[in-house]
């Protein structure tokens, strides 16, 4: 057997590991304040992109009335949240992260997937695509793109602290909010021990984390939603006033029908789907089970898309059938949310102060 080395193999083994390491010095993940400002400057962008699609629909007083009512609902939902982050106790800097990435970022990118995979499926479903698309491509493209923003989270912390004593993290295993010089969040693990489970406070800051960008999202879908109701009928307004007939109070009840059905009766709609996900993904970063981190995140994400598609579904089924499903869907999964954010707060009252 003829040995020996390829002429310019040594080379390009060298080269290449030289632009690896170049590589991995000018990736901007790898400096926190390059990456802080790369993500800062493309939520930036996307903000003023989604105002500009959201007053395409609405008009310009439109957007200004949608974002005056969206607001109302808000506070309520981030201090139900602000109460469960007592026991998570997640960095500011990430909630503000979370809260503009669903409102800009990922409600961009649901506008123009929803939009594409709409005519998508009319163009070859007719009318049955609306439904599908409704249905089954919206809660999948909504959840997935409010989901992402736990997954940047943790692009800039792959490499950091163990989660555990003496036993690597890997790579779905970092907590969300280490920090060089700080120490690992989770206790060391008791001797014999072989399952590590998850603590009450990872299971809330999933749940937060994924709550607070919902609630962003939210705010600017029910912008769009009640601009464009209210622009519909103050243009029906200024019709009826043309043909001869006397302004009345019902002249906005799609107005008030809108801001009824999302900020007075759903608010907390969007939040409880992705608070699954949040879940779901904390559970697999946490878990010492193999087969329940394997199934955490995906089976947490299947739940919100589903939920989610209920919802939407439910919309198409008249007033009764609309009310069931909030009766025998929503507000029993609402409760079990409640249930356990107090659940969370009683075991993390009842431990040990101390790094957690």
């Amino acid at each position: 057997m003829l040995s020996g080395r390829i002429p310019g193999q040594q080379g390009g083994r060298v080269a290449g590991a030289a632009a690896v390491s170049l590589w991995r010095r000018v990736w901007p993940f790898r400096r926190p304040a390059l990456s802080s400002a790369a993500l800062a400057l493309g939520l930036a962008g996307s903000g003023v992109l989604i105002l500009r699609l959201v007053q395409r629909q609405t008009g310009t007083t439109g957007l200004l009335v949608g974002l005056g009512l969206a607001l109302l609902p808000l506070p309520f939902v981030l201090g139900a949240l602000a109460w469960l982050n007592q026991t998570a106790r997640v960095p500011l800097r990430h909630l503000l992260f979370c809260l503009a990435w669903g409102a800009c970022a990922a409600t961009t990118m649901a506008i123009l997937a929803n939009g594409w995979a709409s005519d998508f499926l009319i163009a070859h479903q007719g009318v049955r695509g609306e439904t599908l698309g409704a249905e089954f491509a919206t809660p999948l493209i909504e959840e997935l793109a409010k989901g992402a923003a736990l997954l940047v989270l943790l692009l800039p912390l792959r490499r950091r602290h163990r989660c555990e004593q003496d036993r690597p993290c890997g790579r779905l295993r970092r907590l969300l909010w280490h920090r060089p010089g700080r120490p690992a969040h989770f206790r060391p693990a008791p001797a014999g021990r072989q399952r590590a489970r998850s603590s009450p406070r990872t299971l809330a800051a999933g749940t937060v984390l994924g709550g607070v960008t919902a609630c962003g999202f939210a705010f600017t879908e029910n912008a769009l939603y009640l601009g464009r109701a209210f622009t519909a009928d103050r243009q029906a307004r200024l019709d009826a006033i043309g043909q001869g007939e006397a302004p009345s109070l019902r002249d906005f009840d799609g107005t008030v029908h809108t801001f009824v059905l999302r900020a007075l009766l759903s608010p907390f709609a969007h939040p409880l789907f992705t608070a699954l996900t949040g879940l779901g993904l904390a559970v697999t970063l946490t878990t010492g089970r193999r087969w329940l981190a394997r199934l955490g995140a995906p089976l947490g994400a299947l739940l919100a898309m589903g939920l989610h598609g209920a919802w939407n579904a439910a919309a198409g089924l008249g007033t009764d059938g609309f009310l069931l499903v909030y009766g025998l869907v929503m507000v029993p999964c609402f409760a079990a949310l409640v249930s356990f954010s107090v659940w969370a707060q009683t075991r993390r009252a009842r431990q040990p102060s101390g790094p957690d």
